[in-house]
């Protein structure tokens, strides 16, 4: 499916943003294997444990999990 950017779907750009921070995740846990220098290893893991923790607000979000996100 085609993202379309006019959307004024909510869940259109919900499901975009997840798909960019899936794709970051796993780029960050990449180059953890790429690395020899613990801090930056450990940098890279923190920042990937927020964005999976931000991405489950993106999920919690369309499946109205958080009483914040209800009506």
């Amino acid at each position: 499916m085609a993202y379309d950017n006019n959307s004024s779907n909510p869940f259109v750009h919900t499901a975009k943003i997840k798909t960019d921070i899936s794709n970051l995740t796993d780029h960050l846990r990449e180059d953890i294997t790429k690395m020899d220098d613990p801090s930056a290893k450990a940098l890279f893991e923190v920042t990937a444990e927020v964005l999976t923790g931000l991405k489950k607000a993106f999920v919690d979000f369309e499946k109205k999990n958080e009483k914040a996100w209800q009506s």
